[in-house]
């Protein structure tokens, strides 16, 4: 089976730590291949979550102007088209961008522009999610989650929070998870990632997610699972960028099997495809090698994440079924 070929989904993804080596040397032709190596991608074993994350300013860095950010979106675009990605979203932080004079709106509008133009030229069906930050105050969240409301209508979708998810609490965070859920904004959260199931626990407690961003620790607490089961709450599992974290000792003991064989909705997502250094179809031949995986198990997978996916019922159909008729006849 030719992995690259599969149709695939992708929910959970970073623009701003997915950028190649070619469009970094585009944006900055001094930056060698031995630097980008360096600076760009993170070790395969980090300290935890805020090591791994020091590889990020880098890339934001090359993220200021509005021709930096139309390039480093077409970029991203053509590294899911090379893994077939037939639906992705893609989560920015719009504040991060704004080092040069560009607004959050402005930056929002740029991003939301060459997305739909990547998304025409190369027949990927995207949306975008729009983070706070954990270390943001509650002005920031709240500006941020307004931004998703303004743009509602466009390939703009939803509202996440990242960061560092054991070194800040999320009291800052509650106000614009409100402020979302009142006007049914698609919500998506990190948790159980730097932390264990309580913070899951508590990440639905108090914004009350339709997904959880990675939340592979919800597998050390069976009543977390039993509720995850029960309202179909989608985690968008990375398992790479999990080892790369430091959460777990090896590929094998990474929960994403036993979060799937107990009928848990997971997807598989690369999170960060620089700073992990790993496309869609490396991580997919992971779970072959390491889980036996097949068609079944990544047909199964990519369906969640479509049925998860925050998009217009008629979109969800009809990638469903260019799904499924990729899917037909392997084994």
């Amino acid at each position: 089976m030719d992995l690259r070929q599969l149709p695939k989904v992708e929910l959970h993804l970073h623009l701003d730590c997915s950028l190649s080596y070619a469009v970094v040397s585009r944006i900055d032709p001094s930056v060698s291949l031995a630097a980008y190596q360096r600076d760009f991608i993170a070790p395969a074993r980090c300290t935890n979550l805020a090591d791994f994350l020091t590889r990020a300013p880098q890339a934001i860095a090359l993220m200021q102007t509005e021709s930096q950010l139309r390039l480093v979106t077409e970029d991203v675009f053509a590294q899911l088209a090379r893994d077939n990605v037939v639906y992705a979203e893609i989560r920015f932080a719009p504040l991060f961008h704004t080092e040069k004079g560009l607004t959050p709106r402005e930056v929002v509008a740029i991003v939301e522009a060459a997305a739909d133009d990547a998304a025409k030229a190369t027949g990927i069906e995207a949306r975008l999610i729009l983070c706070t930050l954990r270390h943001f105050d509650e002005a920031q969240s709240l500006e941020t989650v307004r931004l998703v409301e303004a743009f509602r209508g466009t390939r703009v979708a939803g509202f996440d929070i990242a960061g560092d998810e054991a070194g800040y609490p999320i009291d800052a965070h509650v106000a614009a998870f409100h402020y979302a859920r009142d006007r049914r904004i698609p919500c998506t959260a990190h948790a159980g990632e730097a932390r264990g199931a309580p913070s899951v626990w508590e990440t639905l407690d108090r914004f009350h997610p339709a997904r959880i961003g990675h939340g592979v620790r919800s597998s050390e607490d069976a009543a977390l699972l039993d509720y995850l089961r029960a309202r179909n709450i989608h985690l968008e599992a990375c398992p790479t960028s999990n080892l790369q974290t430091n959460m777990y000792a090896d590929y094998a003991d990474h929960p994403i099997d036993r979060l799937y064989r107990s009928g848990v909705s997971v997807g598989v997502n690369t999170d960060t495809r620089t700073i992990t250094h790993i496309t869609l179809t490396e991580e997919y031949a992971k779970l072959s090698q390491t889980f036996g995986w097949g068609a079944e198990q990544f047909l199964r997978c990519n369906t969640n994440a479509l049925q998860a996916a925050f998009i217009a019922d008629d979109v969800r159909e009809g990638l469903l079924r260019r799904l499924r008729a990729g899917y037909a006849g392997l084994s």
